[in-house]
């Protein structure tokens, strides 16, 4: 299918000549995600979503566009907005506006100002359902569309920041229809934020630095999964790995798996690369900075820039310049250094293209399922968050591993009898 054969759709992207080599970068992801390209084929005879307007408010990057497609597929009447401004692939959003006829409003590097306007383009099209990353769409909606509420079916969330606004959401009571948590099913965040952050995190940072990570102190700030895999990954290339936490079991597993654990002030001095992953705020602050070596590196693998506290770094420096590409150095008025990747925000997908293909294959599944489930369930689910039901996390697994060409064990009768059995434990 080409532009020409594509009925007049609303957009906003860089470049439509850009079409052709996101087309090939597309159909190149599709080679490894062989789940939701099963997911796709069963949605384009069954048509579960025929007709929901659909919002997605994502990483606009090649394994999006493939839940895209999917989800158009399905039926919905889809639109596709950037969840962060500096991760978009404007040559995906060409070819997903001119190949596949799917709207979308992204451009990589837009300002808050476009940011926010496509919020709005987004909120414009009455979403039935809201596939968000971070919660922006659902959070503006509450704050400044109530009277679009009543519309919602319901929401998914595939971020840990999301779920923790989410969260709040509901113990403020504003919460008003279901939420699917994406992010806590265990093909998602034993993979996607294990294996996936900790691999694109080096991805970007070996991209826009070129440094030797051998041998080098890396911080690592927060032991959650995506955390576990960054650390994981960074002690395999040969790293020394600190940790730090505020939760003391995360912190004990981290000593466990082999890691310094200290406080970030006493970590400060002593690192040479920074990566933080907590979905908190200001977790490196200004007396961070200027403690920190001379020409420390520093940056962020969690949802939002604000995990640096980059004004603050600001105030302390005399000069900021550009010395490659998503590599900014600003000096300090004390004469040292500090270097900042991808303005503090997602270094995997500033600098890099984002989790493997093969990761976000189960993610999204997740994703196309959820909003599924959703769509099927109108009106049975209670406003709230509400897990992905096991026998999905099950079925994208088992999908999985058939695609990998993976076969294991399954329970004889007798042992089926047994494990079930509350007196056959002897």
């Amino acid at each position: 299918m080409t532009a020409a054969t594509i009925a007049p759709i609303s957009y906003e992207v860089k470049d439509l000549s850009l079409a052709p080599l996101g087309k090939q970068r597309i159909e190149w992801a599709a080679r490894e995600m062989p789940v939701i390209r099963l997911i796709r084929d069963r949605f384009a005879a069954e048509k579960p979503l025929d007709g929901i307007r659909l919002v997605a408010c994502c990483h606009v990057t090649t394994e999006t566009a493939n839940l895209a497609i999917a989800l158009k597929a399905g039926g919905a009447d889809a639109i596709l907005i950037a969840s962060n401004p500096l991760s978009t692939q404007d040559d995906v959003a060409a070819s997903l506006v001119a190949d596949y006829g799917i709207p979308v409003f992204a451009i990589k590097g837009e300002d808050n100002e476009t940011y926010h306007r496509h919020v709005q383009i987004a909120l414009d099209h009455k979403p039935q359902v809201i596939i968000d990353d971070g919660c922006d769409v659902v959070a503006t909606l509450v704050q400044e569309r109530p009277q679009q509420l009543p519309d919602v079916i319901g929401t998914t969330e595939e971020t840990t920041t999301g779920i923790v606004r989410l969260r709040a959401m509901l113990r403020d009571g504003v919460l008003t229809f279901p939420a699917m948590n994406v992010n806590d099913a265990e093909t998602k965040h034993f993979f996607d934020n294990r294996y996936g952050t900790g691999q694109s995190t080096l991805d970007g940072i070996i991209r826009a630095t070129n440094i030797l990570l051998a041998g080098k102190t890396i911080v690592v700030a927060g032991y959650g999964w995506c955390g576990k895999g960054t650390a994981m990954r960074a002690a395999g290339m040969g790293a020394n790995v600190i940790v730090t936490e505020i939760d003391p079991v995360k912190a004990i597993e981290a000593v466990m798996d082999g890691f310094r654990v200290l406080p970030m002030a006493e970590a400060a001095p002593l690192g040479d690369l920074f990566v933080t992953v907590t979905g908190n705020k200001h977790v490196i602050r200004k007396e961070h900075f200027a403690a920190m070596k001379d020409g420390a590196i520093v940056c962020n693998s969690g949802h939002f820039d604000i995990e640096i506290d980059i004004a603050g770094l600001k105030t302390l420096s005399s000069d900021v310049r550009t010395v490659r590409p998503f590599t900014e150095e600003y000096r300090l008025a004390s004469g040292k250094s500090v270097i900042v990747l991808g303005e503090g925000r997602l270094v995997n997908l500033a600098a890099a293209e984002g989790h493997p293909s093969a990761v976000m294959d189960m993610s999204f599944a997740n994703q196309a399922l959820a909003v599924e489930h959703l769509v099927s369930n109108r009106g049975q689910l209670e406003p709230g968050i509400h897990s992905i039901p096991e026998d999905l996390d099950r079925q994208i697994a088992t999908l999985k591993l058939q695609a990998m060409g993976i076969a294991i064990d399954s329970l004889t009768d007798d042992q089926t009898t047994y494990i079930n059995s509350w007196t056959s434990g002897t």
